[in-house]
């Protein structure tokens, strides 16, 4: 603050420094203009009145945010957990911290608390991008339960499904929603930390926003920046965060473990055995009379379609696809609970972008469908 400052320019200083990160750059603005008008003799009350009025608002949001009624508590058995104290510590010197984790670490659902802790939140939003719509949805009703939030605090936005208000604290979105919020807000002032969740995917979507992100936290010193995987180069992307204190911080948390017996099968014979083979694995598996429900990977949304209406037939049982493409109703059904065995039907997207509940059972075809780049001649 500078010397020349009186106790109303003063005081307007503070409430820039307290209200929403989005009202900051054209608050800065106007008490740069009051400043030079009381160095020259002029009248700057009117604007400081005008600019402290414009503020009230902001404020007035950012101590409902505050007011979130969230109950942070961090299950023991999650291996995450067992890191806060270190997460804390390095988030608070750098603001920036590349985490890898195991699937079942608790990384998706226990780093938006963590940060919550910290502080952010308030004056802006916490992001938590996922790669997928199913995953956003999934996570942000993960979240309120373990919160005790309701889904104003915690909300989930991806393409024509927005359940976010101001009040919002925790904004679970696609990353390719982010980057087109950053059409109209380059810097994010949205936010005050930003969650980059599955960045192994490494889609176009995850390499152009983390690209963004690092020329953003140039202009924006403040922002905290969080990247996790379950597997990833943590070192190439920490030196790609680095900055003038070296690269950023890496912290690996293990997984949480299991007893796991693998059984391979022959997929026989035919263009498609695999897909044979796996249905008559689910069929063995339901009759055997084994409690526990069943995940199937087939590398196509055909295989799966195929794999279903074989499948129906079976009693006591429901098949449920997941793939990307079903609508919003449809992949949630696949976390709902129901009488009998769940028998679900999935691509990649139940490898990489969510953990889906109650299966006991994996039968993987082992096959994916994955892109390709071929030069023409």
């Amino acid at each position: 603050m500078p010397e020349s400052d009186d106790p109303g320019i003063s005081a307007a200083a503070e409430a820039v420094a307290a209200g929403l990160l989005s009202d900051r750059p054209w608050a800065e603005r106007q008490l740069a203009t009051a400043r030079r008008r009381a160095q020259s003799g002029k009248p700057y009350d009117r604007l400081l009145k005008k600019l402290l009025g414009r503020l009230q608002p902001g404020s007035e949001l950012v101590a409902r945010r505050a007011a979130q009624p969230l109950q942070v508590a961090y299950p023991e058995d999650l291996p995450v957990s067992g890191e806060r104290e270190r997460i804390l510590a390095s988030l608070r010197q750098r603001r920036v911290l590349v985490l890898t984790g195991e699937t079942g670490s608790g990384k998706t659902t226990q780093l938006p608390k963590m940060l919550w802790e910290l502080g952010h939140g308030r004056r802006g939003q916490i992001a938590v991008t996922q790669p997928r719509r199913v995953a956003a949805m999934a996570t942000a009703r993960r979240l309120r339960d373990e919160l005790q939030a309701p889904e104003e605090a915690v909300a989930h936005a991806v393409r024509f499904d927005d359940r976010g208000s101001p009040a919002t604290v925790i904004r679970v979105l696609t990353d390719g929603l982010l980057l087109a919020e950053a059409g109209g807000d380059s810097d994010l002032r949205r936010y005050d930390a930003v969650i980059v969740d599955e960045a192994h995917e490494r889609g176009l979507n995850i390499d152009v926003l983390l690209g963004l992100l690092r020329r953003i936290r140039a202009r924006r010193p403040e922002l905290t920046i969080v990247v996790t995987s379950a597997s990833i180069d943590a070192e190439a992307f920490a030196e790609y965060f680095h900055d003038a204190e070296g690269p950023a911080p890496v912290i690996r948390v293990s997984g949480r473990s299991f007893p796991v017996e693998i059984i391979h099968q022959d997929p026989g014979d035919g263009d498609l055995g695999y897909l044979s083979a796996l249905v008559r694995a689910v069929e063995e598996l339901h009759e055997s009379g084994e409690a526990g429900d069943i995940l199937g990977f087939l590398p196509t949304e055909r295989d799966i379609l195929e794999a279903a209406r074989r499948l129906q037939k079976l009693p006591a049982a429901s098949v449920l696809p997941l793939f990307s493409r079903l609508n919003a109703h449809e992949q949630q059904r696949v976390f709902a609970p129901i009488r009998g065995r769940k028998i679900v039907l999935a691509t990649n997207i139940a490898e990489t972008s969510l953990t889906v509940p109650g299966i006991r059972f994996v039968i993987d075809a082992g096959l994916a469908r994955t892109k390709r780049y071929a030069a023409s001649s």
